[in-house]
């Protein structure tokens, strides 16, 4: 897709898997970030990685990390934000974020949520971090982060008119995100039915 970029959101603790990046966790001889990374991959040359503290544990993906910046501990948001400016210094009109837990993602996703502002839902359920922003809606952002409270992604989503995009749930739900040692397991058995190659 024309003037795409694309952020792996890989902020979290993963206080319930006992600490650590969860996107470094393998699964079926791969770790989740490469699954993700190949997927989102072929839709654009432009992908980044966001994550505070040393950036060297993700040398090994040669691609850029991008810290929270003044808005650090204001949650996803504030990693969304460091897209978007990252983005736009790339060229970029569009930036794909996607949860650095969703292993199962599927290929096409940007073009399938296309045009943006969209997110994805599966399941009956809104994933509002699988999403593709206008990188136009980076100072609206960055002033919402400015504000006491402004941390709710479903609420600036909503503010810039977010469309909602229904994927199908086929052999597992494509956002299944992993979340304890359960969740885990579980995708390892899912990995296992699919093979090599994620749904």
């Amino acid at each position: 897709m024309s003037g795409l970029a694309a952020l792996v959101l890989a902020g979290g603790q993963a206080t319930r898997m006992g600490g650590g990046d969860k996107p470094l966790l393998e699964l079926a001889g791969q770790s989740l970030l490469q699954r993700i990374l190949a997927r989102i991959g072929p839709e654009t040359a432009f992908v980044a990685i966001s994550a505070n503290g040393d950036p060297a544990r993700f040398a090994a993906f040669r691609r850029p990390v991008l810290p929270d910046g003044n808005f650090q501990g204001l949650g996803p948001l504030a990693g969304v934000l460091a897209g978007l400016d990252w983005a736009a210094a790339q060229g970029c009109t569009m930036l794909l974020t996607v949860p650095g837990d969703t292993p199962f993602l599927p290929a096409g996703l940007a073009a399938a949520l296309a045009p943006g502002p969209s997110c994805a839902a599966s399941a009956g359920r809104t994933h509002p971090l699988v999403a593709l922003w206008p990188v136009r809606v980076r100072d609206a952002l960055r002033a919402k982060l400015s504000l006491h409270g402004g941390r709710s992604v479903r609420e600036f989503a909503a503010s810039i008119g977010m469309r909602v995009v229904d994927f199908p749930v086929r052999t597992c739900d494509p956002f299944l995100n992993l979340n304890d040692a359960a969740d885990l397991a579980a995708a390892r058995d899912i990995a296992l039915d699919l093979g090599k190659d994620p749904q």
